[in-house]
């Protein structure tokens, strides 16, 4: 948390941030990001008619995980999984790194199981529900130490069921951004023992995150090259005749990769999925604007279209976003009137990106105290609206005020401290003028109102 409130800090300080032009990427209503928030290396399913994305809590990670629950695919609510947590998933051989980047799937057993990097190490629990509770699945110990094969990471586990029940287990990556190694073992049907010895499978241009696909007999190592620190981060793919490989890289064009043209920056960590008989890849991308800042990444989640001919795969990233199968037409919530505020850190972050249904942008404010406003053009009385902040697992500290007039206001909520996100607000009773006001500032990525 202290993390994460000095760089907030440090983002309301900056006020020579980039400034580019309200191209796609900024254009109200784009559905990517898809998820509210800075986020990162996400695993999806689909259980009960729900969605759920798993992901790591940027900046790098945090003591626990992100969970987003969704039943539209546009409307994302926030929790945090009971495990694992950055205590409860620790060992003498553990390094000081957080929670990373969970795998979940659905075993044959009809239990869900994940594999999740903590403290440089892969550990592994069980639920009966993707929403938990959760529980250590190997008596408290990493299934995969940090030093099982020293000088590489033990980190980015990704489980993979193929069609006859058969579990396999893929890991693996380097040091210092170079020399990454994949690794594949048999899982047993415990989905937590070793069926033989790991293999390393390692295809050209690897360093990282790898996923497999089985598509018409083929098996797809997909997997992420480059440094997601930087803009060089990158999706690619190699195909095979077995899931223990070996795995052939089919062209040297990567699937994903940075088009700064365009503002899609080092895509890349992603998971397949697949609704409607069509497959879609979710992954994440540097957040905007892109300002290079050593380890302290802030990356963001989006959807596109996968496509499988034969061997070959292909991507065009968008900022649009995919129309996977169930997606809403439009997020919950009308936009409010005109968004005005006491300041803001730097053009791009201005008042009018609170209201804009798209959460590549934000209202971010000066240092210190400040205000978000909105006029609603006449004098009226608006249900419960909500808040989407940029950090939800930090705090945001605020009250609400109203004025018929703008000139006179009054308080119509008490100043309380929330998290989460979405943040449910009071109804607002009959008013012109509605203001947020929030005595440490800010960053707000949507204010939601009832649709009228």
């Amino acid at each position: 948390m202290r993390r994460v409130r000095a760089l907030i800090a440090g983002l309301l300080a900056l006020t020579a941030a980039p400034v580019f032009g309200r191209d796609e990427a900024l254009a109200p209503g784009m559905r990517n990001p898809l998820l509210p928030g800075y986020f990162a290396d996400p695993s999806i399913v689909r259980d009960g008619g729900e969605w759920l994305v798993f992901a790591t809590i940027d900046p790098w990670g945090a003591d626990t995980l992100g969970l987003w629950r969704s039943r539209n695919f546009r409307d994302w609510t926030f929790e945090t999984p009971n495990w694992p947590t950055k205590a409860a998933a620790t060992s003498s051989t553990s390094s000081k790194s957080k929670v990373w980047a969970p795998s979940v799937v659905k075993g044959r057993d009809g239990k869900f199981w994940m594999y999740v990097s903590v403290g440089s190490e892969i550990w592994v629990g069980s639920a009966d529900h993707p929403a938990g509770p959760w529980r250590d699945a190997n008596g408290g110990k990493p299934l995969i130490p940090r030093n099982f094969r020293p000088g590489l990471h033990m980190i980015d586990a990704e489980a993979f069921v193929d069609d006859d029940g058969q579990a396999y287990l893929y890991w693996g990556s380097g040091l210092n951004w170079v020399n990454g190694h994949c690794f594949v073992v048999k899982l047993k049907p415990d989905m937590v023992t070793f069926d033989g010895e790991p293999r390393d499978v390692t295809p050209p241009h690897y360093f990282e995150a790898p996923f497999m696909l089985k598509r018409g007999g083929r098996y797809f190592l997909t997997y992420s090259f480059g440094n997601t620190t930087k803009d060089t981060y990158q999706l690619r793919y190699a195909v095979g005749a077995s899931p223990m490989g070996p795995f052939r890289e089919v062209s040297d064009t990567p699937l994903l990769a940075t088009d700064a043209t365009r503002q899609i920056i080092s895509p890349g960590h992603h998971a397949i999925f697949r609704a409607g008989g069509k497959d879609f890849v979710l992954y994440h991308r540097q957040a905007l604007p892109f300002t290079p800042a050593g380890d302290m990444v802030l990356r963001q989640v989006a959807v596109d279209r996968l496509t499988v001919s034969g061997d070959k795969l292909s991507i065009v990233p968008t900022h649009r976003g995919a129309d996977v199968p169930g997606t809403a037409a439009r997020r919950s919530g009308a936009r409010p009137g005109r968004l005005t505020a006491s300041g803001s850190a730097d053009p791009v972050h201005s008042a009018a990106a609170a209201g804009d249904d798209n959460y590549a942008t934000s209202w971010r404010s000066n240092p210190g105290a400040a205000w978000l406003q909105a006029d609603l053009g006449a004098v009226k009385a608006i249900g419960a609206t909500t808040l989407r902040p940029a950090y939800p697992t930090a705090t945001v500290r605020f009250s609400i005020e109203a004025s018929l007039d703008g000139k006179v206001w009054r308080q119509i909520a008490a100043e309380r401290v929330a998290s989460g996100s979405p943040i449910a607000l009071a109804a607002i009773p009959k008013a012109r003028f509605v203001r947020l006001v929030f005595p440490q500032g800010a960053d707000i990525l949507e204010w939601n109102w009832p649709t009228r």
